[in-house]
């Protein structure tokens, strides 16, 4: 029998993010199989009020867009108030959170309770959302702990979309009952890589037998893209130079640019296809990540053979299992990103057998297919 989803995540498309993704592509398969589903998110990018998103019902409350956007709060004007009226009015089977920490969460969870309908939680991160400045961090982890503990009494089933994820949430007292992984659409990448592409090769004169590192994501200090950056400037002095991409905008835009240079090449947000192009001609794939749930930018790079450097933060672990499936480093210092790079890019043999590994793995657990029959027994126990 077909089952109604209501699913609240802070943020979504055309706004861009792992969340927004992740939303995405479950509602996606959830609508694929005869289910119903209605996305509530905020109004980050000045959309309309209510639009159907490739066949996904998608309502936006107004907002105010705190820390660049980073947290949306909800703004209690009338286009709300209509919003809210309308939900009353409807019955679901169950209502899905992403993340916990945005006041749009608690909103959802109070709905849920109210209507006496099944809610879960998602955890989608692994640490606490931070502005780089330590009176601002220390204060948020408060503000945090202090809404979870809130949501805690009103939400009681979480999940993470990691087993790193799962862990985290132990830091606020939760007991997850499980994963429901994040993944990717193999289906659709693999048709991407099978078309004519965009040649970034040709584009920027790189040769054939040159290497390329490449990171995909939203420029931002968390995702190591100063150390990333750094680190290679340092190989191409003291070695045959290798090429770095990065694809995605963010707050540090400006830096990245600041070092744009014949080997160091800034790609701007790209359109999804140029991004698997982009993954699939290039050899390595760097994510030297301080906070991460679990990238979709490093499952995209397995599907696409790239071989994978990131950091033990995060759930890419769960995908790189070891040593022979890629390179997880102890943190992002720019000497370990160094020294990766450095080992990786002198052994052949060793790219080419974690490419295989991580590769098959996501074949076998990371699709969007695993994920919602997952979501689907959740429903149903």
């Amino acid at each position: 029998m077909n089952k109604k989803y209501c699913i609240f995540a802070a943020q979504f498309l055309p706004h861009m993010g792992g969340i927004e993704n992740y939303t995405y592509n479950i509602s996606k398969e959830l609508i694929k199989r005869g289910n119903e589903v209605i996305i509530i998110t905020n109004n980050t990018t000045g959309s309309p009020l209510q639009e159907k998103i490739d066949g996904i019902r998608v309502l936006r409350f107004p907002c105010y867009n705190l820390i660049n956007g980073r947290f949306p709060v909800m703004k209690l004007n009338k286009d709300f108030w209509k919003i809210h009226r309308y939900l009353k009015k409807q019955k679901y089977d169950i209502v899905v959170i992403n993340a916990r920490f945005y006041f749009h969460s608690i909103y959802a969870a109070l709905y849920a309770k109210k209507r006496r309908t099944k809610s879960i939680c998602i955890e989608h991160g692994t640490s606490h959302l931070s502005v780089h400045n330590g009176l601002l961090d220390f204060i948020g982890g408060i503000y945090e702990h202090f809404h979870t503990m809130i949501l805690k009494r009103i939400c009681k089933d979480y999940y993470g979309v990691s087993e790193a994820c799962c862990e985290w949430s132990a830091h606020f007292g939760i007991c997850s009952k499980g994963v429901l992984y994040n993944a990717v659409d193999l289906d659709k990448i693999e048709h991407l890589k099978a078309i004519e592409q965009r040649d970034f090769r040709m584009e920027y004169s790189v040769a054939d037998d040159a290497l390329i590192i490449v990171f995909t994501g939203r420029l931002l200090k968390e995702k190591g893209i100063y150390e990333l950056i750094e680190a290679v400037e340092r190989y191409n002095k003291n070695h045959e130079p290798i090429y770095l991409m990065l694809a995605g905008e963010g707050e540090e835009k400006a830096y990245v640019e600041s070092h744009r240079s014949e080997y160091v090449i800034p790609l701007g947000r790209l359109r999804f296809e140029d991004v698997i192009a982009v993954l699939n001609q290039a050899d390595i794939f760097c994510l030297p990540s301080v906070s991460e749930g679990f990238a979709t930018s490093a499952l995209e790079a397995a599907a696409c053979k790239c071989y994978i450097i990131t950091t033990e933060r995060g759930g890419t672990k769960e995908l790189v299992l070891d040593e022979s499936y890629g390179t997880v480093m102890k943190d992002n210092s720019v000497d370990n990103i160094y020294r990766a790079i450095e080992e990786v890019v002198s052994n052949t043999g060793l790219r080419e057998k974690g490419q295989e590994l991580c590769y098959n793995r996501l074949k076998d657990h990371f699709t969007w297919e695993h994920t919602t029959d997952n979501l689907e027994r959740i429903l149903e126990e």
